[in-house]
């Protein structure tokens, strides 16, 4: 059995499609889901389902000590799903093609340092764009510029607000993250 270590700053509502999309195979499992917020969500989500949480600083990233924690769990796919921080090149380098992204837009458009969440979706609409969609990606050292693995894309000209355009991108992200993590653990 594969394992999968999940990093979240928020609600989890995409980890928790890949725990549920997981406990139906016996391919892989979610081990342990890392957050840097202590009020994340996605903390009563590993709870619920029964996996291991690791709380953590912003300066634990850096310093060693996740790094640290993922040696020990060996995991066979890192996936941000909802994560915030810069990924550190330390960790990128130990675990190379391992660590990947989902971003809520068609990159290389609304890709960058504060590009996130809803702030995504206000850019989009305001830019009056008639698609959007996802890019799953793998994680390099810069923001949202690492090799695609897939893009997929809506239709977005019916939308007349960001949390429209949210909630279309959102249904994407559950659709399609957990069946990509599973061919990329397939083929590993």
């Amino acid at each position: 059995m594969k394992k999968i270590v999940l990093f979240a700053s928020g609600n989890g509502s995409n980890a928790e499609k890949i725990i549920l999309h997981f406990k139906k195979t016996t391919l892989a499992n979610v081990v342990t889901i890392f957050t840097n917020n202590p009020d994340a969500k996605v903390l009563k989500k590993a709870k619920k389902h029964q996996i291991d949480a690791v709380i953590f600083k912003k300066n634990d990233l850096n310093d060693g000590f996740v790094l640290q924690r993922l040696h020990e769990i060996k995991p066979d796919l890192i996936v941000l799903a909802g994560f915030l921080l810069k990924f550190p090149e330390s960790i990128i380098n130990q675990f190379p093609n391992k660590v990947i992204n989902i971003h809520p837009a068609l990159l290389p458009k609304y890709g960058g340092k504060g590009m996130y969440g809803m702030n995504v979706h206000k850019a989009v609409l305001d830019n009056k764009e008639k698609e959007t969609g996802i890019t799953i990606h793998y994680v390099n050292e810069h923001y949202d510029e690492g090799e695609y693995i897939s893009q997929h894309k809506v239709s977005i000209d019916d939308c007349v607000s960001a949390e429209e355009i949210a909630n279309k991108v959102h249904q994407l992200e559950h659709e399609y993250f957990p069946t990509i993590i599973e061919q990329l653990i397939t083929n590993h």
